[in-house]
């Protein structure tokens, strides 16, 4: 499976300049309103220093790392959901992505102008809240309006009505749709929606340099104390600097982290929080053609991440064959693993651990 992430934001909070950063793509940014209505997409390669030892220990034909396919939208501004700025269209793109990722400014620039003047970041969190609640109130209203446009309600719309104006009036109380609790047969209803207020959120606060070097910004205990009482993840990083340190040789990059005591780029903590916030985790496959990271939920049994290989390999799946990617990096080699009595089989049921170095055994 490929993550799929939507950046959103208001204009002008830097969610360019980190699309770019994710994805090593060059779109354009500006410090302007510039009325842009279309959605840029692009794949982002997930770091991951396992795939890389592998892919040295073996030298395979092709190593393959995960990936997460990114989505920037053009700014909302407050009032998009009625047509203000360039309105909220394109929020249609982003209906089938599986997490949010918001983009919030606590920098100050004097040279890009805050959309509403001053810079306030719990402000601007549910101006967006507001937005998308808003889009998806407009969802709502438009189908049952259909529904009950039709000459006679049919029998397998009049639960859908119901489901439906109950989604209506939480949006209505400023409640999002991921807020109500529906039983599986209601969340079955809303499944081809992609309502933006079911999906889970993830903030990142995007500092200046200055803010970034005290970790501290205006209004961060408020944004604190927000992210964790709606259990939101939240991270705080400096687009600016990334973006100097991602133009920086290879060799010099670590210099200047290291001086700014940056353990860790922001672009990688972005992805790793964004697997753990989802509940995913990576097995990898080694040989001499390829080593490559596979993406799956966590407590996917073993013949379903066989699945993921190939639908021939869950069918005939008879063991997985796993060595923990730590036990082979300690010893160095697939040898030395088995000689040690670290290699197992395992049958079907088996929960396939975040490291897993699995070989399928099947028979179709």
């Amino acid at each position: 499976m490929n993550l799929n992430c939507g950046l959103i934001g208001l204009p002008m909070v830097g969610k360019t300049t980190i699309f770019n950063l994710l994805t090593g793509a060059d779109a354009e940014t500006s410090n302007y309103l510039t009325g842009k209505t279309e959605t840029n997409s692009r794949v982002a390669v997930v770091a991951d220093p396992r795939v890389d030892f592998l892919s040295a220990l073996y030298k395979p034909r092709k190593t393959i790392h995960a990936t997460i396919l990114f989505s920037d939208v053009p700014g909302l501004v407050q009032g998009s959901s009625q047509g203000e700025g360039v309105g909220n269209q394109f929020l249609n793109s982003i209906r089938n992505v599986d997490l949010l990722v918001h983009i919030v400014r606590a920098f100050t620039n004097d040279q890009v102008p805050h959309v509403d003047g001053v810079v306030n970041p719990l402000r601007d969190i549910e101006t967006i809240n507001t937005e998308l609640l808003l889009a998806d109130m407009e969802v709502v209203e438009k189908r049952i309006e259909r529904i009950k446009s039709g000459k006679k309600i049919k029998k397998e719309h009049v639960f859908e009505l119901a489901v439906l104006e109950k989604c209506l009036d939480a949006l209505g109380n400023e409640k999002s749709i991921a807020q109500l609790e529906l039983d599986e047969e209601e969340k079955m209803v809303l499944k081809n929606f992609g309502f933006l207020t079911e999906k889970p959120i993830l903030l990142v606060i995007n500092m200046d340099e200055q803010q970034y070097k005290t970790q501290s910004y205006p209004g961060q205990e408020q944004i604190v104390a927000y992210a964790v009482e709606r259990n939101l993840p939240c991270l705080e990083i400096c687009g600016r600097i990334e973006m100097e340190i991602s133009q920086l040789p290879q060799e010099d990059r670590e210099l200047f982290m290291a001086d700014l005591d940056i353990k860790e780029s922001g672009i990688d903590r972005l992805a790793r929080a964004a697997y753990d916030y989802l509940g995913l985790i990576s097995f990898l496959t080694v040989g001499a053609d390829e080593v490559k990271a596979w993406t799956i939920h966590r407590d996917t049994s073993a013949r379903s991440a066989a699945g993921k290989i190939h639908s021939d390999i869950e069918r005939g799946f008879i063991r997985a064959e796993v060595v923990h990617y730590q036990d082979l990096k300690s010893l160095g080699s697939m040898v030395k693993v088995k000689e040690k009595g670290l290699s197992r089989l395992e049958g079907k049921d088996y929960l396939v651990q975040d490291g897993d170095i699995i070989n399928f055994r099947f028979n179709v």
